[in-house]
């Protein structure tokens, strides 16, 4: 029997991202993530919310995947969505000897939700940037939002008129 291992979310990062830069030049960035479930309270019947706290990784992988460097973008709070798969990290602790493990969602694809940030930290509405999607995105040859068209923020669509009807038919 075939095994899945596919983990997609939609919540909030906990902190900002902390990026490592190894010596052969890859990245990773560590988030803290926290997505919400629901459940009823059985004393009051009332519907609450109750976070789930996750760690992520995010690395850069072959040419055109830079999610490390995506990553380095997000600040806390910012509502994401994430597609990624789980890993199991185990090791022995230098000082103690004692085996630890912690379980990781290692980030396969991000895609920023609620708004293009702004310089003061703020966000316009209606805002969305992806990478590494999966198979259904093209790996970007180039970093993100450095195509205005491949942005897909309203306000820059409708600096380019012309753009915008090529698309339509009579």
């Amino acid at each position: 029997m075939g095994n899945l291992n596919k983990v997609m979310l939609i919540g909030r990062l906990t902190r900002d991202p902390e990026v490592t830069e190894f010596k052969n030049g890859g990245k990773v960035a560590n988030l803290g993530f926290a997505v919400h479930n629901r459940r009823r309270n059985a004393q009051t019947g009332e519907w609450e919310e109750v976070p789930v706290w996750l760690n992520m990784k995010a690395y850069n992988h072959e040419p055109g995947r830079k999610l490390a460097d995506l990553a380095a973008m997000l600040h806390k709070g910012r509502q994401v969505y994430v597609e990624g798969h789980l890993v199991l990290e185990q090791w022995d602790g230098k000082e103690d000897n004692k085996h630890h493990s912690r379980l990781y969602v290692y980030v396969d694809g991000i895609e920023f939700l609620g708004g293009k940030p702004l310089a003061g930290g703020g966000q316009a509405p209606g805002a969305m940037e992806q990478a590494g999607a999966g198979p259904a995105a093209a790996p970007a040859d180039h970093a993100p939002g450095e195509h205005a068209e491949d942005a897909g923020w309203p306000e820059e669509a409708a600096a380019s008129p012309a753009k915008a009807k090529a698309g339509r038919r009579k």
